[in-house]
């Protein structure tokens, strides 16, 4: 099969599976790089801070960021419309019968039993990320700072309340001054 066709593919199937929002795609694209190698972990993990960075929904610019890698414009556009394509389908579907089950039981269960299922995607997906980021040859962090850091950022963030934007230029200034 064409790539160009396979990745529109994948991003359908991931607009249609991804529930739970944008870091919902994460476990798909994490999926993509292992099956197919379009990307290494290293360049997932880039393309999570970028996406988180820029203005937008995470999922689509994480689409974006894909196509663009790979094709270009043209694959910019098709990644981004393959991701929310499914999307549009089925709120259209819901949206036709929302009044019939809005009070239904059934479907307060189903949408109950879907949040633990993508917790836990996405947290297998950031574990796998976590790992991959502090164990990479690469690079030689001491995982007694990194964890030190994260538990003052931690305490710092619940008991002083500062601002999370101070917090992250915090972090950012603390890695290039301790090469962590």
């Amino acid at each position: 099969m064409n790539t160009f066709i396979l990745l529109i593919f994948e991003f359908i199937k991931t607009g249609l599976f991804a529930v739970g929002g944008g870091l919902a795609t994460i476990p798909f694209l994490n999926e993509m790089s292992i099956k197919y190698g379009w990307f290494t972990s290293d360049m997932l993990t880039t393309m999570i801070a970028v996406s988180e960075s820029t203005p937008g929904a995470i999922g689509i610019n994480m689409a974006t960021y894909v196509g663009y890698h790979m094709f270009g414009i043209k694959g910019a556009i098709g990644t981004t419309l393959g991701l929310v394509f499914p999307s549009i389908v089925v709120i259209t579907i819901i949206a036709n019968m929302m009044e019939k089950f809005q009070d239904s039981k059934l479907v307060k269960d189903i949408f109950n039993g879907l949040k633990p299922a993508v917790i836990g995607l996405i947290l297998a997906a950031c574990m796998g990320i976590f790992i991959s980021s502090l164990f990479n040859k690469d690079y030689s962090l001491k995982v007694s700072s990194v964890i030190l850091l994260i538990l003052l950022l931690f305490i710092q963030n619940k008991y002083k309340k500062i601002h999370p934007i101070f917090l992250i230029s915090l972090a950012a200034i603390i890695g290039v001054v301790f090469k962590l």
